[in-house]
């Protein structure tokens, strides 16, 4: 059988920093408490840390079917018991068909590769799926703007890529992210800077909220 596995090189590059984050983030979780991993993309993040958070059940998820065969290959590959087979997951529809009561949703490199629409839909579904109770989590990764400006040239010229590519893409304004999680009853805990001029978000459960 051939090796459905995808490789990643950012994935193996941010792997580590990101571990770090969720190892802070989700540090009061109970153990079994179950993770969302939302766009889970090749897989190798969601193995690495479920090699790492043993305790933690996670439910990779994509939309792209390749993707879905890649995740299920490193599940199997690495032979996690705390890893569930991948389900199809588009973050625009109503019900993401994977119940509710998660401790912890996760997503990498969406935001800026997917339309306004599409964070706005992730943040709406969170909500939906994330416990009522005060150690839930959303921790996002990628690139940001910060107070109105990119925070690296580079990043300024990866903005432009991807709007030649679809103008509804783009490297999103962090501030912008927060006010519509505010909205959707999460508030944001800390933002983490992290290597390549990315930044790692992580938002709780708003006690104000009853969302």
């Amino acid at each position: 059988m051939p090796d459905a596995r995808r490789f990643a090189p950012a994935a193996a590059r941010n792997r580590e920093p990101l571990l770090a984050v969720l190892r802070r983030a989700l540090a009061d979780l109970p153990p079994g408490a179950r993770v969302l991993e939302l766009a889970s993309g090749s897989g190798e993040h969601v193995a690495h840390f479920a090699r790492a958070l043993p305790d933690l059940a996670f439910q990779p998820t994509d939309v792209d079917d390749d993707a879905l065969a890649s995740i299920d290959a490193w599940r199997a590959h690495e032979g996690l018991a705390n890893v569930a087979p991948a389900r199809r997951l588009d973050v625009h529809d109503d019900d993401w068909g994977v119940g509710d009561g998660f401790l912890a949703v996760l997503c990498s490199n969406l935001v800026h590769i997917a339309p306004w629409s599409a964070t706005l839909a992730l943040l709406r579904g969170t909500a939906r799926v994330l416990a009522h109770d005060a150690r839930a989590r959303l921790v996002l990764y990628g690139p940001y703007r910060r107070f109105g400006a990119h925070t690296a040239p580079s990043n300024e010229a990866f903005d432009a890529s991807l709007r030649a590519r679809d103008p509804r893409f783009g490297v999103r304004d962090l501030e912008a992210v927060e006010r519509a999680a505010r909205e959707c009853g999460l508030a944001l805990g800390e933002v983490v800077a992290m290597p390549a001029n990315n930044f790692a978000p992580w938002f709780r459960r708003d006690a104000q909220s009853r969302g």
